[in-house]
């Protein structure tokens, strides 16, 4: 791996030189850019999945910890990103999950019912 990073970032830069070249080679440029733009369509959609990876799971560790602004909570972290998750960690119940032994679904420790069920 420590030897495939100076390779691509080689030959990322030298797309990026082609890409910049003038007139004189027009297909040096067209690959240069290419390359460039399809790096960059995959960093932004890495980065989209791990925003929505980050959604999801504030949504989901909302509700087996019994938070009634799930919702919120999620949609908080949607539109502030990293800021959100932030926002939820120092607000949320603290405690270890485990399985609630009535619906099978997670519940915080010590909690007096499950908020998936209602059972105690």
């Amino acid at each position: 791996m420590k030897r495939l990073l100076p390779v691509l970032l080689l030959s990322l830069g030298s797309g990026s030189l082609l890409a910049q070249d003038s007139d004189t080679d027009k297909a040096g440029s067209a690959i240069g850019a290419l390359i460039g733009g399809t790096c960059g369509c995959i960093v932004c959609l890495v980065v989209f999945a791990i925003w929505i990876a980050l959604a999801v799971w504030v949504y989901k560790d909302a509700k087996s910890r019994g938070m009634d602004n799930a919702m919120l909570l999620t949609i908080v972290t949607v539109i502030t990103g990293v800021l959100g998750l932030i926002i939820y960690l120092l607000m949320r119940p603290k405690g270890n999950l485990v399985l609630c032994p009535h619906c099978q679904k997670k519940r915080v420790e010590g909690s007096a019912k499950c908020p998936h069920c209602g059972q105690p």
